[in-house]
């Protein structure tokens, strides 16, 4: 980690922090008579994502309330230790195009939808978490790390014509170059901390040697066959000796860190049998990532989209992906719902970690902002708007949580992008189809709010033509694109919702709406088994 207002060496400063990056420690390691001593060092500010897939249950999701006066849905229950450092948005939309679940993992980051191919020819646009990991890359050992809990296949077609490469990663480099999700723990644990099998400094320090013998040794053989190429060549090879200064660098970040004392881990077997367990391990991963600043971004995706997933560790036998579709079947809509509390569960727990972890001035959390969300809301109608999203952190990540905000219809989720970008330190012009900043576009390290937003730039352009109403209970979110008509009466969004999904109120008591669902709409009537409304 970095330390700002140091007064000795950075190799001589790392070997004397402990396990928990302990305060006291730091203090000591400057003069007694500085005037710095008097101020606390500030610890760096780190990035992570945790993506969910196939949408949410949002009548389980959305916070009654606004600004400061909300209340946690259930979903966010687990979230009620950090509500202070949390920060839930409402009403952001990813923008057209793209597919259905490819759209929704390719614009989580980018907001830029993918080119509908099922080849090679992928495009997007490069996400915020490579874009950040160009700036604060420059300080670490890796530049980012990309996890998953899903493997990592790229080929094939995934969601109806759209390339598996757009549902499987959430991280794109540039806008050809998506970066693979790894699932498999101990591959991590060797891009952290090579192949020695554990953490402990010796072994590591052993390790980086070997690594440095091999790379003087291949300098050396590059400076002499230099001295007989071409002027066309030499610039190849200049290219080359580029790439391996930056290897350099990245071991004298690595022999710096080298000295730290870690907790002691031994390299995982494998991918564990359980999802908790798994997402538990690659959490760990990830904190310790964070603690050793080998990288300041992480992106995780907890699933790619059509996941079908089984979680039978909580009572759900049922695939994932199915359940999603749940035609306003309230068992299944609790069911779905069970699914996203579970993994909010284990995010807290990580949270809590992070929290309880010492850096600088204060802990890891309060230097990181952690996005959590899903491509999608409405799983059941593919609904691309009104995306489930909730920032985490501290101030030093420029977040003022305790607060539920909803922005206008149609605001892009670039737009938050945007925002996080500024509050890291990286600003720039645009990103996809961002409009500005959410809170406005000023860039610094202020909090993202609501005060300072403009309810005209949030929005996107209009359209050609209108968008679908996926609305619960609308035509569309019933039977495909809306023809124009009003949603059915009982189950439109009322004025009070002010943008936030309701579910309709028929769907409490099924045998009330059915038949009016089957004859107008062509809902599925559960008491048959062809799909259709028996005859009277």
């Amino acid at each position: 980690m970095i330390i700002t207002k140091k007064a000795l060496p950075r190799r001589t400063l790392l070997r004397g922090i402990g396990a928990t990056l302990a305060l006291p420690l730091l203090d000591g390691m400057v003069p007694a008579l500085s005037a710095i001593r008097q101020t606390p060092a500030r610890g760096m500010r780190r990035f992570g994502v945790l993506y969910v897939p196939n949408g949410m249950a949002m009548q389980h999701w959305t916070p009654r309330g606004d600004g400061t006066a909300f209340d946690l849905s259930p979903i966010l229950q687990p979230m009620a230790p950090f509500r202070d450092r949390t920060l839930v948005l409402t009403g952001l939309n990813p923008g057209p195009g793209g597919g259905a679940h490819a759209g929704a993992s390719t614009k989580f980051l980018t907001g830029v939808a993918g080119r509908r191919t099922d080849g090679a020819e992928i495009e997007s646009g490069p996400s915020i978490d490579q874009l950040l990991a160009k700036e604060l890359g420059r300080y670490t050992q890796l530049s980012s790390l990309e996890l998953a809990l899903d493997g990592r296949d790229f080929a094939g077609t995934c969601d109806a014509g759209f390339s598996c490469a757009y549902t499987n990663t959430i991280s794109w480099r540039t806008d050809t170059t998506p970066l693979p999700m790894e699932n498999d723990p101990r591959v991590v644990f060797e891009r952290l901390f090579g192949d020695s099998h554990s953490t402990d400094p010796a072994v590591r320090r052993a390790r980086l040697a070997e690594d440095r013998s091999i790379l003087d040794s291949v300098t050396e053989k590059v400076a002499e066959l230099e001295r007989g190429i071409g002027p066309g060549d030499r610039r190849k090879v200049d290219q080359y000796l580029d790439a391996v200064r930056d290897v350099e660098r990245r071991i004298q970040r690595a022999e710096e860190q080298s000295t730290r004392d870690l907790p002691l881990l031994e390299q995982p077997a494998g991918v564990p049998s359980t999802f908790e367990a798994h997402m538990r391990l690659m959490f760990d991963l990830q904190l310790l990532a964070y603690q050793t600043d080998l990288t300041r971004v992480v992106s995780f995706m907890v699933g790619r989209e059509i996941s079908g997933r089984t979680y039978n560790e909580i009572g759900i036998p049922d695939a994932h992906h199915p359940l999603s579709h749940h035609l306003d079947d309230p068992m299944k809509i609790w069911t779905m719902s069970k699914i996203n509390t579970f993994h909010v569960s284990l995010f807290a727990d990580f949270v809590e970690k992070m929290r309880a972890t010492e850096d600088g001035d204060g802990s890891l959390l309060d230097h990181s902002l952690l996005l959590y969300g899903a491509g999608m809301s409405n799983s059941n109608a593919h609904a691309p708007i009104n995306l489930p999203v909730m920032l985490v952190g501290g101030a030093a990540g420029g977040l003022d949580g305790g607060r539920h905000l909803t922005y206008p219809e149609d605001t892009p989720m670039a737009n938050l992008l945007m925002a996080i970008m500024d509050k890291l330190g990286v600003p720039l012009e645009q990103i996809g189809d961002s409009t500005g900043s959410l809170d406005g576009g000023a860039p610094g390290p202020g909090p993202i709010t609501t005060q300072t937003a403009d309810p005209v730039q949030n929005r996107r352009a209009p359209r050609s033509r209108p968008a679908p109403d996926l609305r619960w209970g609308s035509r569309a979110a019933h039977s495909g694109p809306t023809s124009g008509r009003p949603p059915r009466r009982g189950c439109q969004r009322n004025a009070e919702c002010r943008g936030r999904v309701r579910p309709c109120a028929r769907a409490r008591w099924p045998h009330r709406c059915r038949h009016r669902g089957s004859r107008r709409f062509g809902a599925q009537d559960p008491r048959s088994n062809t799909g259709t409304r028996p005859a009277p």
